[in-house]
């Protein structure tokens, strides 16, 4: 059981940062623990996060620049071993085959929606075997 559920946050957008910490609150889900955020604005602070800690979920802005959500979770799933669940955020839904690319788990589009992004969220870290302690 975990006492919370560590989640890696990149964009270089610190709005969108602000905006997915807005919808995601303190929990989830009532099964599952409160979630801790961790940002990034940039790839090399995504890898240097994962080599230094473990996460339960990645959530990628695949409109970040220079290096796009998309990139980076391709290769994080190249490169890191035991990488964590991805979610990618998305502004067109046509993305949704380079995301399948990219090797993530799931999506969700722009504008964020805060009811569906942490029950996408829920359903990951459920996955991920995250379990609130009894």
């Amino acid at each position: 059981m975990t006492a919370t559920a560590k989640v890696l946050l990149y964009s270089d957008d610190r709005t969108v940062r602000e905006q997915v910490r807005l919808a995601l609150g303190k929990r989830v889900a009532s099964d599952l623990p409160e979630i801790e955020i961790f940002d990034t604005a940039t790839q090399p602070a995504v890898m240097k996060a994962l080599a230094e800690s473990t996460y339960d979920l990645c959530i990628l802005d695949g409109e970040a620049v220079p290096a796009g959500g998309m990139g980076v979770a391709k290769q994080l799933k190249d490169e890191v071993a035991h990488c964590p669940l991805i979610l990618l955020l998305v502004a067109r839904p046509q993305d949704a085959w380079l995301a399948s690319w990219s090797g993530a788990e799931a999506i969700v589009g722009y504008p964020l929606d805060p009811v569906r992004l942490p029950e996408v969220v829920a359903e990951l870290l459920r996955h991920a075997g995250v379990a609130a302690k009894a």
